[in-house]
């Protein structure tokens, strides 16, 4: 988690949360939420967290949302990351739909 974490910070991601999603939801212990300014800025921290997984040998169960770029979706089995761009965060709000979740804290560098 810290790893997403720190790949969405080097791409200058917006607003980074960690959710604490255990017990919450039957999909992942953590959610990763941040937006990125422009379509090219979400793909390109996307990207990002794509390679670093890679690089970590994290596994790369699903990746979409890349060709709109409006909310791109990286499932790393236990951790779901969600690139938005931040018209589409505001609007889909997922911090309120899982207002139960615990904040996580977690340090950047």
């Amino acid at each position: 988690m810290r790893i997403d974490r720190e790949a969405a910070d080097d791409k200058r991601a917006e607003d980074i949360v960690v959710l604490d999603m255990e017990g919450i939801s039957p999909v992942a212990d953590y959610f990763v939420i941040c937006h990125g300014n422009s379509e090219k800025q979400v793909q390109a921290i996307a990207r990002e967290i794509k390679d670093v997984a890679g690089e970590h040998e994290l596994p790369l169960h699903k990746f979409e949302g890349m060709d709109s770029a409006r909310w791109v979706l990286a499932d790393l089995e236990n951790v779901v990351v969600h690139i938005f761009h931040r018209d589409d965060r505001d609007y889909y709000n997922l911090e309120k739909l899982w207002a139960d979740a615990p904040h996580v804290e977690v340090e950047v560098g």
